[in-house]
């Protein structure tokens, strides 16, 4: 009997996006279900009663939910290539260290530089910047952050960095992720995108900078 998968997330989501490229780079068919955030689907609320959150992966009718144990889910069910975790104890635990340093620390660091102005924003700015050359230094010296082929934490940096971000920093009107401040990142940026795989799971730029203005839009709004 063949594995039948699903994905249930959203296009703009660099949450949803980590396993779409996952899914695509491992080679497994899955039927991709884009949800309304705004009008959550019985069948979300169904296979994520707890957080009630994209990404749910759904396997067999049994569902995972939460991007990173997903990513480790898909690595060890369908262990074919590429490997996506290192299988060194100690690697393997650095690979994790990262990734959570992404989701806890600079995805935090980047919503306050969404939703701040002035020295508020400014101090978010260089925060991250620092967040930025910690993450920049684990990648000295390796053409991917997994070492020579991309792995788990190019994935989970990969929608992050690659488009998520850059589209957000064209949509707010800064400018302090560049070529010259993070030429290693840069570089990684530049080998990834040559890949078919992650041009797939881009997130549309145009579409994406409307849904991001309309949403800043909203919440300036909300707030007077």
């Amino acid at each position: 009997m063949a594995d039948e998968v699903k994905l249930f997330g959203m296009w703009a989501s660099p949450y949803s996006r980590r396993v779409e490229l996952a899914l695509k780079l491992k080679g497994i068919t899955y039927d991709y279900i884009e949800e309304d955030l705004s009008n959550k689907s019985s069948l979300l609320l169904k296979y994520n009663p707890v957080h009630q959150k994209i990404p749910v992966l759904v396997h067999n009718g049994k569902s995972i939910s939460e991007s990173l144990v997903i990513l480790e889910y898909i690595d060890e069910t369908w262990r074919n290539n590429p490997v996506l975790l290192p299988r060194d104890p100690y690697e393997r635990s650095m690979a994790r260290f990262w990734a959570k340093f992404i989701d806890e620390k600079i995805l935090i660091t980047t919503r306050k530089i969404s939703f701040t102005t002035g020295k508020e924003q400014e101090q978010a700015m260089e925060e991250l910047s620092e967040q930025l050359k910690l993450l920049e230094n684990e990648l000295k010296g390796k053409p991917y952050f997994a070492g020579e082929a991309i792995g788990y934490l190019d994935i989970v940096v990969a929608n992050f960095l690659v488009f998520w971000f850059r589209n957000l920093q064209e949509a707010l009107g800064i400018n302090m992720f560049t070529k010259e401040r993070f030429p290693i990142i840069f570089e990684w940026i530049e080998k990834v995108t040559t890949m078919d795989v992650v041009e797939v799971c881009r997130i549309p730029k145009e579409r994406h900078l409307v849904y991001i203005r309309t949403r800043l839009e909203a919440i300036k709004s909300a707030s007077r």
